[in-house]
């Protein structure tokens, strides 16, 4: 949507409410990326500013790679205001900071300083590179889910991907039953025996092409289907059929599960996320949470506390390296 856009969407009042209260440098990002264990990492730094008018646009961007494992990194797309130049291909074409260049150069200049020109080039085939980390991207997803949102009833309409509120749990659940039928049963028999008081979950198809699920609670011999249901159970399957995606997005954010949810399922929660994740690079999630019996479940290494500073900012630490965590190893 353009960084302009961007700065105003979702209530977030504008570049000004944005940036840090009186600071004149421009925002700027910078992530440190790796598509797996056996490819090099990549670094892409963004700049936003405002021009003379007061409006925000893209200063600069810039995606650099390590040649080798240690080698110097070249840069495969600059672009300054706009203007710079971009790199084809997939291989390791690019320019180290002597200006000394490999591969295939291209001079750019972009028509729109306020898209980012990772969109813009990142839709063309020959910029290898640019379009698998642009995709890498527009894998990221946000949850905060809503139970209410849950309960309403959708259109039969299979979705692979659970949307950030979770109101399309059974669109969901319809796509993953239309994929793989004995698959999904198995999740789901999975899934019922980590929520409590459920005996059973089973997929109830209807004449019109929708898809709700039925929960059987103990102590009823009728079902329950989802728009009954607690908001716990509610939240706790949504979170667990978010684990078993077919096709995981790669970066997850997730808001604050505990909310909503008895603190006793909070730690289990927590190893089920960590072991769904593992030690490779197919998913990361970073969560925030305020709940301890949630933080109790995982590692010093997995947890980084965030304080603000006298100046107002906000720091992180992560909890291995505070004396007193130390102490208790």
């Amino acid at each position: 949507m353009g960084v302009e856009a961007a700065c105003d969407a979702n209530n977030r009042g504008g570049f000004e409410r944005l940036i840090s209260q009186g600071a004149a440098e421009p925002i700027l990002f910078e992530l440190y990326y790796r598509e797996s264990g056996k490819t090099r990492p990549i670094t892409y730094e963004l700049e936003i500013d405002l021009d003379k008018m007061g409006r925000p646009y893209v200063k600069r961007e810039r995606l650099r790679q390590r040649v080798e494992k240690h080698g110097r990194p070249r840069t495969f797309m600059y672009l300054q205001e706009g203007n710079g130049y971009a790199f084809e291909g997939n291989d390791d074409g690019g320019q180290d900071d002597d200006g000394n260049i490999t591969g295939k150069k291209v001079e750019v200049q972009l028509s729109d300083i306020r898209r980012l020109g990772i969109v813009t080039l990142g839709a063309m085939k020959q910029y290898d590179r640019i379009e698998k980390f642009l995709s890498f991207l527009k894998s990221w997803y946000l949850c905060y889910f809503s139970p209410d949102a849950a309960r309403k009833l959708q259109t039969a309409a299979p979705q692979a991907h659970l949307d950030r509120i979770g109101s399309n749990i059974n669109n969901v659940a319809q796509y993953m039953y239309r994929e793989n039928k004995k698959g999904f049963e198995k999740i789901l028999q999975e899934i019922q025996s980590k929520l409590p008081g459920i005996e059973k979950i089973e997929p109830q198809k209807f004449e019109n092409g929708q898809m709700m699920l039925r929960f059987y609670e103990k102590g009823f011999e009728r079902p329950f289907y989802s728009q009954r249901m607690s908001d716990g159970t509610l939240k706790l399957f949504a979170y667990y059929l978010l684990l078993h995606e077919k096709n995981p997005r790669q970066l997850v954010f997730i808001e604050e599960p505990e909310n909503g949810l008895y603190h006793h399922y909070l730690g289990e929660l927590a190893e089920e996320m960590k072991k769904n994740v593992g030690n490779g690079y197919a998913k990361q999630l970073f969560i925030t949470t305020h709940s301890p019996f949630f933080v109790n479940a995982l590692g010093p290494d997995d947890v980084w506390v965030l304080t603000k500073n006298n100046g107002g900012c906000s720091e992180v630490k992560r909890a291995s390296e505070f004396a007193f965590v130390k102490e208790l190893a």
